[in-house]
């Protein structure tokens, strides 16, 4: 049975592979065939969901918090509750441990600046603290699991927090900690959105692909993701139309063997 804790210091796995989740769907969403397959080969796997805090019920909410949460028809009161749920669900179909972080999601960390589409896939605010506030966590992460390897979002697509977590992540290479990118799916189906998030970040010549096979775990992948009900409307429109996207991308990254591949950027 997977383990869900708040506290670093409940945790007694010695993580091999730990993965830096943006929000409650993002590891399974770029990373769930590796995520199976790890855990499979009883390689402890820790997903660090970043912006899983809660708001407290008196707090006010933005139109635009109010329009997400419509779009996910989910309860104010209840979204991140029921998201949590829905992670465990996916988590526990992949065979990871999580670790809840209560940061907050940029609808309810600066709703003052990330008031719609635009501005939630734009440039990250010279003043949003999530990098600053993560950045510690992870240093103290990685002091708990030196020999783990990490893995951040890329942030194709620019969609702040991935951003954030991108350029907190960064900060472990100053610790020594080996450090690995993935691609932000779905976004990363957009024409172009890989190319030119790399490009923004040195170029490719910066980074080294690894692919990794997941045909044995595909399934599990896509089981993994139907958990986040809530996000699938707005992401792929239904289920069907999420898995068809699942097996088309992985098909266009094959490993070396075999016929579906997830791609990590090393540099």
């Amino acid at each position: 049975m997977p383990i869900h804790d708040r506290q670093l210091a409940q945790l007694t796995t010695a993580y091999q592979h730990i993965y830096l989740s943006p929000h409650l769907d993002d590891a399974a969403l770029s990373c769930g065939g590796s995520i199976a397959r790890y855990a499979t080969a009883g390689a402890p796997v820790l997903v660090v969901n970043v912006c899983s805090g809660a708001l407290s019920p008196a707090a006010h909410l933005s139109p635009f918090a109010h329009l997400l949460h419509e779009r996910w028809g989910l309860p104010a009161a209840e979204a991140v509750a029921r998201r949590l749920h829905e992670d465990a669900v996916a988590l526990e179909t992949l065979g990871a441990d999580r670790l809840q972080l209560d940061l907050l999601d940029a609808i309810y960390r600066m709703p003052e600046h990330y008031t719609d589409d635009a501005t939630l896939f734009g440039m990250l605010a010279d003043d949003d603290p999530l990098a600053a506030q993560l950045s510690d966590q992870l240093v103290a992460l990685a002091a708990r699991f030196p020999e783990a390897v990490f893995y951040a979002p890329l942030g194709v697509g620019h969609h702040v927090d991935h951003q954030a977590v991108y350029a907190a992540a960064r900060t472990l290479h100053q610790h020594g900690m080996r450090l690995a990118f993935y691609e932000d799916f779905p976004y990363v189906t957009r024409a172009g959105a890989l190319a030119q998030r790399l490009d923004e970040l040195g170029g490719q010549a910066s980074f080294t692909p690894v692919v990794t096979a997941i045909d044995d775990t595909l399934v599990r992948k896509i089981a993994a993701i139907e958990a986040y009900a809530s996000q699938l409307g707005v992401l792929f429109g239904d289920q069907l139309t999420m898995a068809q996207a699942v097996r088309a991308y992985a098909a266009t990254v094959p490993p070396d063997t075999g016929s579906f591949g997830e791609r990590i950027w090393t540099s």
